[in-house]
């Protein structure tokens, strides 16, 4: 994980391990469907926290929103 922006990085810690942990196996892939991300990165959205990085299988771009309560 590389961090670029604080206040993402706030927000996510603020999700229990255990959940960040499912958050991050359970991520879309177009080539692989269900992957986990790697090699990624947090920002600050209106909607929460996104994190995009690569899917550990292929390598292609993934993205996850995960959203504010």
């Amino acid at each position: 994980m590389s961090v670029t922006d604080i206040e993402a990085m706030r927000k996510w810690k603020k999700v229990p391990k255990n959940i960040r942990q499912q958050l991050l196996s359970n991520v879309f892939c177009s080539k692989c469907l269900v992957t986990t991300i790697v090699d990624y990165t947090l920002h600050t959205t209106d909607e929460g926290v996104l994190l995009q990085g690569k899917c550990k299988t292929c390598g292609e771009n993934v993205a996850r929103l995960v959203e504010e309560a």
